[in-house]
């Protein structure tokens, strides 16, 4: 297909086509004469992957350039561990080294990772990024207690085991690779919102949420 055909497809305009293919984010396509490159499929599956990325994802394109690099390793994206490994170094926002989190917040975070049997993982980003979140809630006023934690572990275990049973539900090690990145990007867009829709409702007057009056 020619790019204006590619543009079609995806939704994407064919100038932004060009710039994703200047930045090393997709292929260049087959240059079949002077004025011609075509494009296939497979272009049309990676500029919907880049737009997950970057659009709704809201990854800068160095980022979205890192992450896609291991979908394209073959040695690394046979490897389903390691896909996530890197997909959450890379996503996982992290502070500078002065910002890093006081050693009482990581020690509430291990307990609670403790107490939900899971493997404390001194160096990885979400640690940190956990105990981050419980030092500012300290800092604000308002400290969460064990239970708090308890319970937000136990949503993220069932939200960890739906990620891995989505992913082992693939056809083939590119879809998996693929939707381990999307999942882990667009997973905490999904999780935002379904816990502020689940706040509004929690919130409402008991009749309010069950449709009638008493």
């Amino acid at each position: 297909m020619r790019i204006t055909e590619l543009a079609v497809a995806t939704g994407v305009p064919a100038a932004t086509v060009k710039y994703y293919v200047r930045e090393g984010l997709l292929p260049a396509g087959t240059r079949v004469s002077d004025n011609r490159t075509d494009y296939d499929d497979e272009h049309v599956r990676r500029v919907r992957l880049i737009r997950a990325l970057i659009d709704v994802g809201r990854l800068p394109v160095a980022r979205a350039r890192e992450v896609l690099a291991v979908l394209d390793d073959d040695v690394e994206a046979r490897h389903v561990n390691r896909v996530f490994a890197v997909a959450q170094r890379v996503l996982t926002p992290g502070p500078p080294a002065a910002d890093a989190p006081p050693a009482d917040a990581l020690a509430r975070v291990d307990r609670a990772s403790a107490d939900a049997g899971w493997c404390v993982l001194e160096g990885h980003a979400g640690r940190a990024q956990a105990a981050r979140a419980v030092d500012a809630f300290a800092r604000s006023g308002h400290p969460v207690g064990d239970d708090y934690l308890a319970r937000y572990s136990a949503a993220a275990a069932i939200q960890a085991e739906a990620d891995l049973d989505a992913v082992r539900g693939r056809p083939d090690r590119t879809a998996m690779a693929e939707l381990m990145v999307v999942g882990t990007v667009l997973g905490d867009e999904l999780a935002a919102g379904l816990r502020r829709v689940a706040q509004a409702t929690a919130s409402m007057p008991a009749r309010a949420t069950t449709g009638g009056a008493a």
